[in-house]
C-alpha cells in the first residue's frame, strides 16, 4: 500500500471513532464547540504519529482525547471561565451524534444537562473517570492506563463522583413519561403566556431552581430559588412584546423539542434557533427551568434544527 493509500485508510478508521470521540468530549467539557476542537486535536496527533507502532487504534485515540479534555479543564482559562457563575452547558438536539451513546439508563443521564452541570463539582480525573466507566463502560484496568493511574486509584474516583453526584442531586432520577412530559410543559408554557401566576406556581416543586444565562448580555447566570420568582419571571419572560420581537428580529415560532433528552420548548426565528428553555421533571413537577439563549451556545442546536422536520409549532407567532 503506497503512502497515499495508507493515509486514507488510516484517516478513514479515525473517521469511523469521529463521533464516538467528539460524545466522550462533549461530555466531558459540557461544550460541543470544545469538544470538536479537541477531536479536531486529536486528529493532527494522529496523523502525525507512528501509526503502524498503534496497535488498538480506538484505545490510542481515547486517551489521548481524554488527556486533551483534561488539559483544557485544568487550563486557567477554562477555571476563570466556568467559577465566575457564566458556564452552562452546551444544549444538544436529541439525535444529535454527539449525544450518543445512549443504549443504557446512566448513559441517558450522564449527558443530562442536569449531570453535566454537577459534573462540574469534580475535579478533571473524577469527571473522566466517572465519564469512561458509566458512559462508556470502560472496566478499571482500562481506565488507569487512560489515564495513567492505578485500577484502585479509578474505583477510588468512581466512588467519590458517584457520591459527590447523588449527594449534589437534588432529585431523584429515573425516566419520565414522555406523554406526560410534553403535557406538563405545553401548560406551564399556556400559563406562563396567560400571566397564570398561581397555576405557575402550582406546577413547580417547593424547592424549585430557575438558572438563565440572560441572553448572554450579562457575565454571570440569572437563578432564581423560589417557586414564585420562578413563575414571576417566566410570566415575565414569555410574554410577547413589541421590544422582544425587535430585540430578536422579527416574530418567532415556539416549538416543543427534547434537548438532551430533556423536555424543552425551542424560540425558533426563521431556520434560527434564539431560544431554549428545558425543565427537569421529577413526580410530576417541574424542578429545574434553564433559559438559554446566548448565540454562541445555540449554534450546533441550530444546525441540528435546520435538518430536522419540527412538529406543529405550539404557539405559531409567538
Amino acid at each position: 500500500m503506497d503512502s497515499t493509500a495508507t493515509d486514507s485508510f488510516d484517516t478513514s478508521r479515525f473517521e469511523a471513532s469521529r463521533n464516538r470521540l467528539a460524545s466522550l468530549a462533549y461530555r466531558l467539557l459540557g461544550s460541543a464547540a470544545d469538544a470538536e476542537d479537541a477531536v479536531q486535536d486529536a486528529f493532527l496527533q494522529w496523523q502525525a504519529a507512528d501509526r503502524q507502532r498503534i496497535k488498538v487504534p480506538e484505545a490510542w485515540l481515547t486517551k489521548v482525547v481524554t488527556n486533551l479534555c483534561l488539559d483544557r479543564l485544568r487550563s486557567a482559562h477554562a477555571r476563570r471561565e466556568r467559577t465566575v457563575g457564566a458556564w452552562l452547558p452546551e444544549p444538544l438536539l436529541d439525535g444529535d451524534p454527539m449525544l450518543g451513546p445512549a443504549d443504557t439508563f446512566e448513559q441517558r443521564e450522564s449527558v443530562s444537562l442536569a449531570v453535566l452541570t454537577l459534573l462540574e463539582r469534580l475535579s478533571a480525573v473524577e469527571r473522566a473517570v466517572y465519564v469512561l466507566r458509566e458512559a462508556f463502560s470502560y472496566s478499571h484496568a482500562e481506565i488507569a492506563e487512560i489515564l495513567d493511574i492505578t485500577e484502585s486509584a479509578s474505583q477510588q474516583h468512581l466512588h467519590r463522583a458517584r457520591r459527590r453526584i447523588t449527594a449534589a442531586r437534588r432529585h431523584g432520577g429515573g425516566a419520565v413519561d414522555p406523554a406526560s412530559a410534553r403535557g406538563i410543559v405545553e401548560e406551564f408554557l399556556a400559563a406562563a403566556t396567560s400571566g397564570r401566576t398561581e397555576r405557575l406556581v402550582a406546577l413547580l416543586t417547593d424547592d424549585a431552581t430557575a438558572i438563565s444565562d440572560g441572553a448572554g448580555l450579562t457575565e454571570t447566570l440569572l437563578q432564581y430559588d423560589t417557586p414564585q420568582r420562578i413563575a414571576a419571571v417566566a410570566r415575565a419572560g414569555f410574554k410577547p412584546t413589541p421590544a422582544k420581537r425587535r430585540f430578536i428580529g422579527g416574530t418567532p415560532a415556539v416549538h416543543y423539542a427534547l434537548v438532551n433528552g430533556t423536555p424543552a420548548v425551542l424560540v425558533v426565528l426563521g431556520d434560527q434557533v434564539v431560544g431554549a428553555v428545558t425543565f427537569d421533571i421529577t413526580n410530576g413537577k417541574i424542578a429545574t427551568v434553564r433559559g438559554i439563549a446566548a448565540p454562541a451556545r445555540l449554534a450546533r442546536l441550530t444546525e441540528a434544527w435546520r435538518q430536522h422536520e419540527p412538529d406543529t409549532p405550539l404557539i405559531p407567532q409567538w
